[in-house]
């Protein structure tokens, strides 16, 4: 019974035992001493101010003076609950509840320590003889109702409904509660009936809207209409009615009704702004794309109106921007979030997302000094100046690229590892586009101390090393760590092949390129280069025009400048 452990939270959630810690009315005892009631009252003062190890102090030392103090043991068992040290805290909870068995609260809380340590079957016992002597008190058949589900007594759980009813009436919860479970045990003919049944004596929109959404399960439109429309007569603007509705016209294809329900639904005043959202992120993250292209102006209209009902509100300003920019209007996804940041200057998200989308826009331009003021503002958020760097490699400012690195490692201990494995391998690349190729070797072996297996790291470095004709034993080495650890990856497989090359061993490098091919190879320009070059060593020559005549049209930012000159003179010399 998995599902019995999964119940409508909105009636069945047990109290959380750490939560409101109702402090029990304790009677005067003879037994206990002024100067204990004194100093219990410090405790307590001590222990409502949230100085829980100080007031633990203090009840020990009360109860070594008068061990039969029950309030004492009590909130010394609440102490230890906070501080999670729970079979000290069940020990207390237990003392209290035996020297004062007729205290509700001792009992209670000891129940709860026992759900969230997940001793449930104590804590149903507990709650049971409690029922015995609180007949009236209905949050204990409720929280019963969760732990019977939770272990799955169906029986348990159908029975204390019965006898919620008995004491309270028939109520609508405790109707959909036992209609969850029929649907839960695959009844959906007897879950149905119980809701018909509660419908017939009672008016009650919540009801009428789980008719609804029974119908809409059962592919019963027409009957579902019928009772959300009767939700919207007794409760006009119901959103989960209004919901229900819209959702059939869209599934019919009748998109005026469709935008009109959904349009009511967003200016309604019944739904908070945090089901309008789920509701929005809902619909653009599992819509069509076709749907988006056939329907953008009524979808403008419909985000603008979601924004309207409360233009302030940091995650509905989020939301309108990551739609914006994912259908393709980034002024406007811009123009949201610059919104939220001016309205919300100390919410490291909303700057967060503004660098972000920035970045994602490749304006590097406002990119860089946006990431340069989030992380003057923000000087604890690294994440900042990382994001700069992105900027300055993009906008080729490699000066700027190595000072920002060498920020982050000032900023950062030895022990954050990944943020200075990532700073030394910047540093290394930018030395290297500077031409200074000693400093970038230098870098890369920081970068290496840090982790010998950061694959960017060795073949960048086995790369560089190869173009120079320097130490290709060591390049060597270190390339094939990385078509070890990535034996797919196009980029590794090149730098590895071309090593080869560079070493004579044509032919040893040949499936390296080939292998290359099948997982991106084709769409480098200098890839398709480097594998023309061995099939030209190993006078395959026809082929190699064929990967020539591809590298070619590839190379159409000339970042290969010579390509065509070399590919002419290698052609002509061998026709």
């Amino acid at each position: 019974m998995e599902g019995m452990r999964k119940l409508i939270s909105a009636i069945l959630t047990v109290r959380l035992f750490l939560a409101g810690a109702a402090l029990p009315a304790f009677a005067q005892k003879t037994t206990r001493s002024a100067k204990v009631e004194s100093g219990l009252v410090d405790a307590v003062a001590l222990f409502d101010n949230g100085q829980i190890k100080a007031a633990s102090t203090l009840l020990k030392t009360l109860s070594a003076a008068d061990p039969a103090n029950d309030a004492v043991h009590y909130y010394l068992g609440m102490c230890f609950t906070y501080m999670e040290q729970y079979d000290d805290a069940v020990l207390h909870l237990r003392e209290a509840s035996r020297l004062d068995p007729s205290n509700f609260w001792y009992r209670d809380r000891l129940a709860r320590v026992y759900v969230g340590t997940g001793q449930s079957e104590l804590a149903i016992d507990i709650y049971e003889s409690l029922l015995k002597e609180y007949p009236k008190k209905t949050d204990i058949y409720y929280t019963l109702v969760q732990l019977y589900g939770q272990q799955g007594k169906v029986d348990e759980v159908l029975r204390t409904l019965d006898e919620i009813e008995t004491v309270t009436g028939k109520d609508d919860m405790v109707a959909l509660t036992r209609y969850d479970i029929l649907m839960r045990q695959q009844k959906p003919d007897e879950a149905y009936a119980v809701l018909e049944a509660y419908n017939r004596s009672f008016d009650s929109p919540r009801i009428l809207v789980a008719m609804g959404d029974h119908c809409v399960s059962q592919f019963r439109d027409t009957l579902a209409v019928k009772y959300y429309n009767d939700a919207l007569s007794f409760e006009s603007g119901n959103p989960q009615a209004l919901l229900g509705l819209s959702e059939i016209y869209r599934y019919r294809g009748d998109f005026p009704n469709y935008f009109a329900t959904v349009t009511e639904f967003l200016k309604g005043e019944a739904a908070p702004s945090e089901m309008k959202t789920r509701y929005i992120q809902t619909i653009f993250q599992h819509s069509d794309p076709q749907f988006f292209h056939r329907f953008k102006a009524n979808l403008n209209l419909l985000i603008e109106t979601y924004r309207d009902q409360a233009p302030q509100d940091s995650t509905v300003l989020q939301t309108v921007s990551a739609y914006y920019f994912n259908t393709g209007e980034p002024a406007k996804a811009r123009e949201a979030i610059e919104d939220c940041c001016r309205l919300y200057p100390q919410s490291v998200g909303s700057r967060g997302i503004y660098v972000q989308l920035l970045t994602l826009l490749e304006d590097w331009e406002a990119a860089g000094p946006a990431a340069e003021q989030a992380f003057q503002d923000f000087p604890q958020q690294l994440a900042f100046l990382e994001m700069k760097t992105y900027s300055d490699y993009n906008l080729k400012d490699y000066d700027a690229l190595i000072r920002d690195n060498e920020r982050i490692l000032e900023a950062t201990a030895p022990r954050d590892t990944t943020a200075r494995l990532l700073a030394w391998s910047g540093i290394g690349d930018a030395w290297h586009m500077l031409g200074e190729s000693r400093k970038a070797y230098e870098a890369y072996e920081h970068a290496l101390k840090i982790d010998p297996r950061y694959l960017p790291v060795l073949n960048n470095y086995a790369y560089y090393l190869c173009l120079e004709g320097k130490k290709l034993k060591k390049a060597a080495a270190m390339s094939k760590l990385t078509i070890e650890a990535e034996p797919d990856n196009a980029t590794y497989l090149d730098t590895y092949g071309w090593i080869l090359y560079l070493q004579g061993k044509a032919a040893e490098a040949k499936p390296y390129f080939k292998h290359a091919m099948l997982y991106g190879g084709k769409d480098s320009a200098a890839v398709l280069d480097h594998y023309a070059e061995v099939l030209y060593r190993l006078k395959e020559y026809d082929t190699a025009r064929v990967y020539w005549n591809l590298a070619r049209n590839k190379n159409t930012d000339g970042a290969i400048p010579d390509l065509d000159a070399r590919v002419e003179a290698r052609l002509k010399a061998v026709e």
